[in-house]
């Protein structure tokens, strides 16, 4: 059972490690030192139930209604290209990065789910992927290797954003600031025109 709980583990951590919308997020926040936790938890706990759902078979529901992942693929490259143009626009101004405004709780909650949930790849991720490939191992051990993704999902995104927390002492100066806006815009740019092209 530990095999399948290590493969588990292993797949989780190669989906979930390539910088997207969501990581960047969750770096920005932890730089920022600003609702690392919620940021933490919301992400964590949104792979868990995707995992969980495409395990139970969701992913076979999801793959016969392609229309809700184009609803999601254009909804998502809409929210993805505001996010791009609002990150430039902060980079712009790298003067005000370190004194800019916090954000309220339920706007960082709002941001989070958006970005999770907006992105059709997640459902093609967690839910088809991880979902097919846990189904594989039978009627139990499909839970074990879930299990295993989804621990994966909650060290990532604890590392992620409780490191950068650690490290935003370091990371907090203009340059940095200006760095960091500028590499999520360019990166929320190509992931809008990756949904859009499909």
């Amino acid at each position: 059972m530990w095999s399948i709980w290590g493969a588990g583990l292993m797949t989780g951590l190669a989906l979930i490690v390539a910088i997207g919308a969501q990581n960047a997020f969750v770096l920005r926040q932890g730089i920022r030192r600003e609702h690392v936790g919620v940021v933490v938890v919301l992400c964590a706990v949104s792979d868990a139930v995707l995992i969980l759902g495409g395990t139970a078979g969701i992913g076979a529901l999801v793959s016969r209604f392609p229309a809700a992942l184009d609803v999601l693929r254009w909804g998502g490259a809409a929210y993805l290209t505001w996010w791009a143009v609002r990150s430039f626009v902060s980079a712009s101004r790298p003067s005000s990065l370190a004194a800019e405004a916090p954000r309220s709780k339920g706007s960082v909650i709002v941001t989070t789910l958006a970005l999770t949930y907006l992105n059709p790849h997640v459902y093609l991720d967690t839910v088809v992927l991880v979902g097919s490939l846990a189904n594989q191992h039978g009627p139990d051990a499909r839970w074990v290797f879930a299990a295993g993704a989804v621990t994966g999902s909650v060290v990532w995104f604890s590392a992620l954003g409780y490191g950068a927390r650690a490290l935003s002492g370091v990371l907090r100066s203009p340059r940095t600031w200006q760095t960091v806006d500028v590499v999520i815009g360019v990166m929320m740019l190509l992931l809008a025109v990756n949904l859009v092209r499909g």
